[in-house]
């Protein structure tokens, strides 16, 4: 790609609060080929955005940017005499903006040509079933024929088979995202699936900023992120963002070489307490669909003595006769009517469901992709039995370890205290034996929630072995500590509830005590390829390694 600087500004810059001052352009517009927010990328065509970072201001590296051949910067605060002196000198254009990692998402928008305005763009959000849920509808489009391509924290497409996304990371930065919906587009995809976090649609990092989503998806809302967004009400409104896009944008796009009116709908978990506040979000602009099992599935707000909302007075897809085995689960589909509710939902029969999958919570995965696929397709959800059951799971969600041991192994990324709850009670349900679980947690990251993981672990598990998942900058012992708080009451130190902070030891302590009819669950890393430390990142794969502890046992099969 090719624009002039002053182009992209000039569109980026529109509304009434991006304003931007020229402070230094000795070039009167110069080509920018790159979008760059680390300036060890930068070279000549490079756009350089300098930000603050959490522990060093981007304008310290302005003068590297310069050296690398940057052709403009763009930035916030004040910078030295000498920088300016530097740009000018090497011709060098610098914009000073209110809000520089803002504006990352309009340049880019301008820069890529506005990708999403071609093409029918899904956001799924919510704590818990981002993912597979993402991947869920990827395939169901792809089962009908349609071009799509997606990205999440697990995968990513832009049109072709999904490949490992490396990175912890759910939602990449702006020019990012935009270059992945570029990237789907040149490719023919008429539909884009994209994994939607709070990081991702919050204003202050604005990584979703300027994409014109059509059809918004709302898995839950439960405890997460506090240590970013600082209170549970933020946290909603963040991810209540993705449907006030829905109001925001008029939905008329040339998809392919047709101008089309695509049609705009939400979709909310009609369980979570904040399914109303979704539904007000979009302001009328849209229809909104509810999709339920009224807790049948073990999953949304009935837990731990929660009363289930009432459902929103919108049109709901209700499963019910839930029936989850170790590798399939199975339920059946109705709608309910909504007198007065805009839209409809395309379901002209009671209809039976088969997942080639374990997980109960699967249910609200299948009932939302359902739901998006029909709504963006015009496709009758009673005829979609049979691609539903081709649908495969994420790696790393659910997932069975077989290699012919006397034990049950799942592999998950459960790492929520409402993530426990939701898979614990239908694994709990169906063991015969005792429930071994091996996790950690974050980081770095949220600190409130982890006695309560402790606490919920304890309530469901026999035997609970805590072990590092990135601790990060923290002290790994102290972090896990913090846990193991919450898990005392129920479980007694040393026999029941124990601290193995290598992760290898302690999975092959959770198999050495495991024995027939057990169910082992190892938690929190899944499809990640690391373990992230204070100085160092540890490669590491949760599966492979459980597979390589058993072997080590003798179980090969």
């Amino acid at each position: 790609m090719e624009k002039p600087l002053f182009d992209l500004l000039s569109a980026g810059f529109s509304g009434p609060n991006l304003t931007y001052k020229r402070t230094v352009c000795a070039d009167a517009n110069p080509t920018i080929t790159a979008l760059v927010y680390d300036s060890r990328q930068c070279a000549p065509g490079a756009l350089y955005f300098a930000w603050p970072g959490v522990h060093v201001h981007g304008n310290t590296y302005i003068p590297s940017a310069i050296e690398k051949g940057a052709s403009a910067v763009i930035y916030q605060d004040d910078i030295p005499e000498e920088t300016v002196a530097l740009a000018e000198k090497a011709g060098c254009a610098l914009i000073h903006v209110t809000d520089s990692r803002f504006v990352m998402a309009p340049v880019a928008d301008a820069f890529y040509d506005s990708p999403s305005s071609k093409m029918v763009v899904i956001g799924v959000t919510g704590t818990e079933g981002k993912s597979t849920t993402v991947f869920f509808i990827w395939q169901l489009l792809r089962l009908l024929g349609k071009k799509a391509g997606f990205f999440s924290t697990v995968q990513c497409s832009y049109g072709d088979e999904a490949t490992n996304n490396p990175e912890h990371q759910t939602t990449p930065e702006a020019p990012v995202v935009q270059q992945k919906l570029y990237q789907m587009l040149q490719n023919g995809c008429e539909y884009a699936v994209v994994e939607s976090s709070s990081h991702g649609l919050s204003t202050k990092l604005n990584r979703l900023g300027n994409v014109q989503f059509d059809i918004g998806i709302m898995m839950n809302v439960t405890h997460e992120h506090l240590e970013f967004h600082g209170t549970h009400e933020q946290y909603k409104s963040d991810k209540a963002n993705l449907f006030r896009a829905l109001a925001r944008y008029n939905h008329k796009k040339v998809i392919g070489s047709i101008e089309r009116q695509v049609t705009s709908f939400g979709i909310v978990n009609g369980e979570d307490p904040s399914a109303q506040y979704f539904v007000d979000a979009v302001k009328g602009a849209c229809p909104v669909y509810a999709y339920t099992t009224n807790g049948l599935a073990g999953a949304g707000a009935g837990k731990n003595g929660i009363a289930l909302p009432e459902l929103p007075a919108v049109h709901t897809l209700l499963a019910q006769a839930v029936d989850s085995r170790e590798d399939t689960v199975s339920f059946s589909l109705s709608r309910q009517k909504c007198d007065g509710a805009a839209g409809d939902i395309r379901l002209s029969a009671d209809t039976f469901f088969m997942l080639n999958m374990g997980g109960a919570f699967n249910v609200y995965n299948a009932m939302a992709t359902l739901l998006a696929v029909s709504g963006a397709t015009g496709t009758d959800i009673a005829s979609l039995t049979a691609e539903v059951s081709r649908i495969t799971p994420v790696k790393g969600r659910m997932t069975t370890v077989k290699k012919g041991q006397p034990f049950e192994v799942i592999v998950d990324y459960a790492h929520t205290p409402s993530s426990f709850n939701t898979i614990f009670p239908p694994i709990r349900k169906r063991c015969t034996g005792r429930m071994i679980v091996v996790f950690g947690s974050g980081g770095e990251r949220d600190t409130a929630k982890r006695p309560e993981q402790g606490r919920i672990a304890s309530e469901f598990c026999d035997i609970v072995i805590l072990a590092d998942e990135d601790p990060r900058g923290e002290d790994p012992v102290a972090l896990l500590e913090d846990i193991a708080v919450g898990a005392e009451k129920n479980l007694v130190r040393g026999e029941s509830l124990l601290i193995i902070p290598h992760r290898q030891d302690a999975i092959r302590k959770a198999f050495s005590l495991a024995g027939a009819g057990d169910i082992v669950l190892l938690l929190g890393k899944a499809h990640e390829n690391s373990i992230i430390y204070k100085d160092f990142t540890m490669p590491y794969d949760e599966i492979t390694e459980a597979e390589t502890a058993l072997a080590e046992i003798g179980f090969t099969n």
